[in-house]
């Protein structure tokens, strides 16, 4: 995901109005003795996690999805406010102004095999300075490409230099893969070469297999260009030529979205627990995995917190526009005081819990797995994974470190030196054999194989899923829709446990924050001593 710094004035945290709140069934009453982990996971239920769903999935079914700017979220934003309120909370919510964009832009293959790709999962659109609308089709080549690629991240220069396009036919889509210099110079140098599109696709190496933004200057540009994932890019690159289809097209323009918060009756705000998830979905549907999980799961702990007297002030908070590139956590934080900055203890993060093919990933806050740079991990975060992982092991269930990469709504709060950690099942990540082993599940698989799609619902088979996949994967688990029951459910609990936590104990963490001096740099770096 690329991240995207819109700075804007201060908006007043106002309560939102209701607009035709959707009928639910009354949450449980919270019982004020739900106060310790035992307590609360057992009142936080999966029933009542999956009433949440319901809820996310007839607003979707309304709506046609629940996207930032689009109708569904309004809605979602509506459904968390009401809830909140019945449960005895009194919610605020931040909105703020986004570019809003309706993408249009396709890729397929006309031949030899008819193939169809998806935006945002297979391919999205560039992001170049200007952006060229409009299409191409014919014969893709492959241009210095390395298949497979080398062991090394940055090391091809696949387009790079005006030579490697020596015998480029003429009008063809030039396939680029990335590696040692910018986007908009391969591009440049292709429509140089005389190709009438581009599609430049990931490396290849471990953590540069996915999506990326094509970004930079392209005086000039009039050829239409997208980026794909390696396996596109692999698959296009082979048995070459394919006739391939290159449409570059999208609507944006400014549109509110909205950040909902609600907070703890009781609790010192010098020492503000912060838990989150985002609740907007990507615009192909309900997005009930990414993010009915994280959001659902949050609000029940919420519900069945709201009498608990904490010692700690605990701000739950719901986020907007986390699909257009982490726009309200980062207006949030953008926009907060220092001061109050200052108080907030340590943040929890939500997104993706229930994963159909899932694992149980924990954000690696000591960064024993060595993917983080030096310095990138504000000190406190491993005790926050300290708190996850003892939760797993007192269950008997197993987990393992997810890596520590800011890539969903703790980033801009990492950012600005505030601890972190939380929760994730996986997304197109693939399920390795010792994987299944341990979680059970279908190795070789994605963790969510309706990862950004339609089919990321309540009725995923209806809605575009693999039947035999997904009969294969509920014979092994119990699925409700595109969710893992058995996920949802422990890891509900791991919400419940760590929130619950540190509303009455935050002393470990903040004695360890503020042992290191945090400083932001005029450029927006962190530096710690």
């Amino acid at each position: 995901m690329t991240f995207r710094n819109h700075p804007k004035p201060v908006t007043a945290i106002a309560a939102l109005a209701l607009t035709a709140p959707l009928l639910v069934t009354s949450p449980a009453i919270a019982d004020p003795n739900n106060n310790s982990p035992a307590k609360l996971t057992k009142a936080v239920t999966l029933d009542g996690v999956l009433r949440h769903l319901d809820a996310f999935q007839a607003i979707a079914d309304t709506h046609g999805d629940r996207a930032a700017g689009r109708p569904g979220y309004r809605a979602s934003v509506d459904y968390v406010v009401d809830t909140l309120t019945t449960a005895g909370y009194t919610p605020t919510v931040q909105q703020f102004d986004f570019p809003y964009t309706e993408e249009k832009s396709e890729l397929e293959q006309l031949a030899p095999v008819p193939t169809t790709y998806v935006v945002d999962r297979d391919f999205t659109r560039n992001n170049f300075t200007p952006t060229f609308v409009g299409e191409a089709a014919a014969p893709a080549y492959p241009v210095d490409v390395v298949i497979p690629p080398g062991p090394t991240p940055n090391s091809n220069s696949s387009g790079c230099e005006a030579a490697d396009f020596f015998g480029f036919p003429i009008g063809g889509i030039a396939l680029l893969q990335r590696g040692t210099c910018g986007f908009a110079q391969k591009t440049l140098n292709a429509q140089a070469a005389g190709a009438s599109g581009v599609v430049l696709f990931n490396e290849g190496q471990p953590g540069r297999t996915g999506l990326s933004t094509p970004i930079g200057d392209t005086p000039g540009l009039a050829i239409p260009v997208v980026f794909a994932t390696y396996a596109v890019g692999e698959a296009l690159a082979t048995n070459v030529p394919r006739i391939v289809r290159v449409k570059v097209d999208f609507f944006s323009e400014p549109r509110p979205a909205w950040n909902v918060f609600a907070e703890s009756h009781e609790g010192s705000a010098d020492n503000t627990v912060m838990a989150g998830a985002h609740l907007d979905s990507v615009q192909a549907g309900a997005g009930i995995n990414d993010n009915g999980t994280g959001s659902a799961a949050l609000l029940e702990t919420a519900v069945q917190m709201a009498k608990v007297k904490t010692d700690n002030l605990v701000r739950f908070a719901w986020w907007g526009a986390e699909e257009e590139g982490l726009l309200g956590s980062e207006h949030y934080v953008a926009t907060l005081p220092q001061a109050e900055l200052d108080r907030i203890a340590l943040y929890l993060n939500f997104d993706m819990v229930g994963s159909p093919n899932y694992f149980n990933g924990v954000y690696d806050g000591d960064n024993s797995s060595g993917t983080a740079p030096p310095g990138f991990i504000p000190p406190g975060s491993a005790e926050i994974e300290d708190v996850f992982e003892k939760f797993y092991a007192d269950r008997g269930v197993p987990s393992e470190d997810t890596e520590f990469s800011g890539r969903s709504d703790y980033g801009p709060f990492i950012q600005v030196g505030i601890p972190a950690g939380g929760l994730f099942t996986g997304a197109e990540g693939i399920k390795t054999a010792a994987q299944a082993a341990r979680y059970g599940g279908v190795a070789d698989v994605a963790f969510d194989p309706c990862y950004h799609q339609p089919c990321d619902s309540l009725t995923p088979v209806d809605d575009g899923a693999d039947p035999a996949l997904y009969a294969q994967l509920d014979a092994v688990y119990d699925l409700r829709g595109n969710v893992n029951a058995v996920a949802l459910d422990v890891n509900s609990d791991a919400i419940a446990t760590a929130v619950i936590t540190f509303a009455f104990d935050t002393p470990t963490v903040k004695s360890v924050r503020k042992s290191h001096s945090v400083r932001i740099t005029s450029s927006g770096s962190r530096t710690t001593s």
